[in-house]
């Protein structure tokens, strides 16, 4: 499937790649140029790899309460928050954000799983009064990252004012409504805006222009995964999936520990008073320039055989000029979640050394792990 910038990237020499079903730029110069552009300016990045359900009706605050992590009952309009929607045994059935509007929900999630998240509420609509409606195909999502990210958009939009973290607005940019969220994925400052489809061009041409003495420029998906992976966000598919426990992902902001029943809240509850799940999602820097691959076990001890002393696996790896290193996401048992502990990957009877670090990544390498 084609996003509505198919044709400005068919004449700006975008390189495509299809992601979760989307084709999708993954480089418009160079990741390591775009990279720069986020950490040091700002950047412009499509994100129609995420789709949002408009859910109603008198009973979709209660609903909504009951099926998914976090407090929803607290939002009022203009705020929002992260949350999950898990099974009856507490895995991860999708990772969301939920927005209040005045009449309705917007609920936001990738787009290779919108279908199955509505499937599976749609599942406990008895008696109540909800209704869903996929939006997948009447917004893009569009983000300005990166520490002049106000700038570009008070400059594209007039004053903005969204001080915390998932609160939104509608604002005009390009003379079309937009609804403007605050939210990062790359550990700089950001936005998520809401565009509608047929004018998702004129608004990404519109902010290009109006950024361009910022230093604004197109990101695409090559820089976007590196910033992620730096700043700890994991993606559904790679770093998650329905097999995962929330709790091994690192979500605690996306769960309300107060609130009650929810889908998979007894399981929750029993991890949580345990202290502590088995393994969970790590950083990783690795010693030396090799990129690790994903899946790869990663290992304890010395056994050059490599059949004992297996105790995670990764899920994401990128190089990161920050770091001037590679570095991956991996799940790690918790016996060696200690900070500088080294594990190994086997390769061909050469080893490759992987650091646990924290998360986000530091922004720059210590001295033992250089």
């Amino acid at each position: 499937m084609q996003t509505p910038l198919a044709a400005w990237y068919a004449t700006h020499g975008a390189v495509l790649v299809e992601d979760r079903g989307v084709e999708l730029p993954e480089r418009f110069t160079t990741p390591d140029d775009e990279y720069r552009a986020v950490r040091e300016r700002a950047g412009l990045i499509d994100l129609s790899f995420r789709s949002q359900v408009r859910m109603t009706g008198e009973d979709r605050v209660g609903f909504l309460q009951g099926m998914i992590s976090n407090d929803v009952k607290t939002l009022k309009p203009g705020n929002g928050c992260a949350a999950t929607l898990l099974t009856e045994q507490g895995r991860i059935v999708a990772d969301l954000r939920v927005y209040a509007l005045e009449t309705c929900f917007l609920l936001d999630v990738d787009a290779r799983i919108a279908e199955k998240f509505m499937a599976t509420l749609e599942r406990f609509i008895i008696a109540d009064d909800v209704e869903m409606e996929d939006l997948g195909l009447t917004y893009t999502t569009l983000s300005l990252q990166g520490p002049l990210a106000t700038q570009v958009l008070n400059a594209a939009a007039g004053s903005v004012a969204l001080a915390k973290e998932f609160s939104h607005g509608e604002v005009t940019i390009a003379n079309t409504p937009v609804r403007v969220i605050r939210v990062s994925d790359t550990g700089e400052e950001g936005y998520d805006l809401l565009v509608p489809a047929p004018q998702a061009a004129s608004v990404w041409q519109h902010l290009l222009a109006i950024g361009a003495p910022l230093g604004l420029q197109p990101v695409g998906h090559a820089a976007l995964n590196v910033l992620r992976i730096e700043a700890g966000v994991p993606w559904y598919g790679l770093d998650m999936d329905e097999g995962r426990i929330v709790l091994e992902v690192g979500f605690e902001q996306a769960i309300s520990f107060k609130k009650g029943c929810y889908l998979g809240q007894e399981v929750v509850e029993r991890v949580t008073a345990r202290g502590q799940v088995n393994r969970k999602l790590c950083g990783l820097i690795m010693h030396g320039s090799e990129l690790p691959e994903l899946g790869e076990k990663l290992r304890h001890g010395m056994n050059e055989v490599g059949e004992v002393g297996e105790v995670g696996w990764i899920t994401s790896v990128a190089y990161s000029p920050r770091l001037q290193s590679p570095i991956a996401l991996g799940y790690v048992r918790r016996e060696q979640w200690a900070s500088g502990t080294q594990l190994r990957i086997d390769r061909q009877g050469t080893p490759m050394i992987a650091e646990l670090t924290t998360l986000p990544f530091p922004r720059e390498r210590t001295a033992e792990n250089r």
